[in-house]
């Protein structure tokens, strides 16, 4: 057990939950409880889901190695209460010292401070990680892998979700490095002519428009939407339509504020307040952008709070850029100071998963996406080199190499957090730069 930490990272394990972070890292702690995050809370996204009914026990055996290894005493398995078929796999495989825990079907369960909290009972401190209470957070998909690391196998292929205008909406484990365009191919094409991605998901997930985007290892899903639907032609407004928008119309109603998840948590977030700066500059206008710094962009406030269909996620997401660009950016004690006690009305707002897919348009999306079992083989792959946290691997292939599905074709730096990548199909090295481009032999 004690190579548990060079197995993960010779693997390349990052966390699968979206942010990236490298996971030999976020392990190297003492805690008392790992937390297995299945409660994936984005409209449309199943890929948790199905990997609790179909990989219980590998998820279950990767929890029991983060524990062993932490010196965890406890386990918690947070699942949406709605996922019968994913918890009765995941209660057939629990030990006795992993529970599960139930979660309402409300956006954003799967937000991590959101499943600490009502899991746990702790509130991570402002600016602060789980660590910090004493936990450790894993996304589900993670200590799957975190299971396959232990067995000397690397990450090659990313669990996601295709769904919207496609024909056959499906969750696959897609080869890192396949195009978007391919994937769809998979779920047996889009079903319009004009449409756009949303990678991630309907609520965090940007748009992408170029379908050579490749898989990553943090990829999730990807959504098909007619490009002049609401929901793409709100996600595409410029930052300068939207500033412009917002610093003529809100009328400083603030329910953006009162719905906002973190601010009912009691940690200093006033997207009102954030909106209120577009019409001030100087030491007023400094005042009121420091409530944007503890945005966790969910974007319930533009996409269900505001009556005026204003953007103050994104005017948040632009401010913290702006803060940190100009070195105001709060240290984690002076926000720990604005923090309150929790909302008493904090139960009663959260937002139903079948409300919002009404209200972003996605409710004729009715059906799952099952897990697709049948051989995915891309003729070649693009792995891109770009870390999502951390420093990039060096490559250690050259043009004309032959490599074999899982071989190690970049290094970790040694002297920094970091992480290596893998092959994901076994072929030639074509090109060598910001990314990897192997084709099929």
């Amino acid at each position: 057990m004690a190579n548990l930490i060079q197995q993960v990272r010779d693997a390349g394990v990052i966390g699968a939950g979206g942010a990236g972070f490298p996971t030999y890292k976020k392990i190297e702690a003492r805690v008392d409880t790992v937390i297995a995050n299945g409660a994936e809370c984005e409209p449309l996204l199943f890929k948790d889901k199905m990997l609790m009914e179909h990989y219980a026990a590998e998820m279950i055996d990767g929890i029991q190695l983060v524990m062993h290894h932490t010196g965890a005493s406890k386990g918690i398995v947070a699942i949406k209460h709605k996922n019968r078929k994913a918890i009765d796999a995941v209660k057939a495989h629990l030990p006795p010292s992993i529970s599960l825990f139930e979660m309402e079907d409300v956006y954003p369960a799967g937000d991590e401070y959101e499943v600490v909290y009502h899991s746990t009972g702790r509130r991570i401190p402002s600016g602060g990680i789980p660590l910090h209470i004493g936990v450790v957070v894993q996304n589900v998909e993670t200590l799957y892998h975190i299971h396959r690391a232990s067995q000397g196998q690397p990450v090659t292929h990313s669990l996601m979700t295709v769904h919207g205008q496609v024909k056959n909406p499906l969750t696959a484990w897609f080869p890192v490095g396949m195009s978007y365009g391919e994937a769809l191919q998979v779920a047996g094409g889009a079903t319009i002519d004009d449409f756009v991605l949303l990678d991630g998901g309907p609520m965090m997930g940007k748009v992408v428009t170029e379908l050579n985007t490749p898989v990553t290892r943090v990829s999730s899903g990807i959504i098909v939407l007619g490009r002049a639907t609401h929901l793409a032609e709100r996600k595409m407004q410029s930052e300068l339509a939207f500033k412009r928008i917002g610093k003529s119309a809100c009328d400083q109603c603030s329910l953006c504020t009162e719905m906002c998840p973190r601010y009912l948590l009691g940690y200093p977030i006033q997207p009102h307040l954030v909106m209120r700066s577009l019409l001030t500059t100087g030491p007023m206008s400094d005042t009121l952008t420091h409530w944007a710094q503890a945005c966790c962009e969910c974007n319930i406030c533009s996409l269900w709070a505001c009556p005026e269909e204003l953007d103050p996620r994104n005017v948040c997401v632009v401010t913290k850029r702006d803060l940190k660009q100009q070195g105001k950016w709060l240290s984690a004690e002076q926000l720990q100071k604005l923090t309150k006690d929790v909302h008493p009305m904090k139960s009663y707002r959260g937002v139903p998963t079948a409300r919002l897919m009404r209200r972003l348009g996605l409710h004729k999306f009715t059906a799952e996406a099952p897990l697709y079992t049948g051989k995915i083989a891309p003729n070649s792959v693009g792995i891109s080199l770009k870390a999502s946290v951390g420093v990039p691997p060096t490559p250690v292939v050259r043009v004309g190499d032959h490599v074999r599905e899982g071989e190690m074709i970049a290094t970790a730096s040694e002297s920094a957090l970091s992480v290596p990548a893998h092959a994901s199909i076994a072929g030639q090295v074509k090109s060598v730069g910001q990314s990897i481009v192997i084709t099929k032999a």
